[in-house]
């Protein structure tokens, strides 16, 4: 019982620390955020930072990593559930594209951040870019490849449908200042996401061979 306690107070402090790195990085990126200023936020001693996560580069690389093993993990949920219902590809499409989405407005912050973050050259966002990256790009080219053999998808190019399926999954996530300033739009309201859903099953069955 003392054991599951500690483990559950550990978890609890871990999380913490994760959660205040997260807000702290999106308001003023990772360089600009110290490790004191993690602690202070988290309400812990600084060493803790290093005991869990070895410091501010394993705390980032937590994060990202964390992101995407969830990310990656919609993905093969929703790709499962939609072979067991015998879904046809525009249905996949459209339910995948609805559940990345939710899956990055309910982890909106860090969403953000890692976006920015992978934007720019380094050693951990190459690693990112092959490790989770390369089979997100893999998973999305076997369904559009599929549909294309079944004849359910105009035979358009595969690179192309993939960047653009992607960056309409990513987008709100990558511009919400732009998005609320010169717009008006609120990327975290149920109205924005019904629209903007409706905008991504038009071009699901924009490709769809009817």
């Amino acid at each position: 019982m003392l054991k599951t306690k500690e483990k559950r107070r550990k978890k609890a402090t871990k999380e913490t620390i994760a959660d205040a790195a997260v807000k702290l990085f999106h308001m003023y990126g990772y360089h600009g955020t110290s490790v004191r200023a993690i602690a202070e936020e988290a309400g812990v001693n600084a060493a803790l930072v290093s005991y869990y996560f070895g410091g501010k580069q394993g705390l980032l690389e937590h994060l990202m990593e964390t992101f995407y093993e969830g990310y990656l993990h919609v993905i093969d949920v929703t790709v499962m559930r939609c072979e067991k219902l015998e879904a046809g590809t525009a249905e996949l499409l459209y339910s995948l594209a609805e559940n990345l989405i939710r899956y990055q407005l309910e982890h909106f912050y860090i969403a953000l951040f890692v976006h920015r973050e992978v934007t720019t050259d380094s050693t951990l966002v190459r690693e990112l870019m092959s490790t989770y990256l390369m089979k997100e790009k893999f998973m999305f080219e076997t369904i559009f490849e599929t549909g294309k053999a079944n004849g359910e998808l105009y035979p358009l190019p595969i690179d192309l449908l993939t960047l653009q399926y992607r960056n309409m999954i990513i987008m709100p996530f990558l511009q919400p200042l732009y998005l609320r300033q010169v717009h008006t739009l609120e990327p975290t309201e149920e109205v924005f996401l019904h629209r903007y859903l409706g905008m991504v099953s038009d071009w699901v069955h924009h490709i769809h061979a009817h």
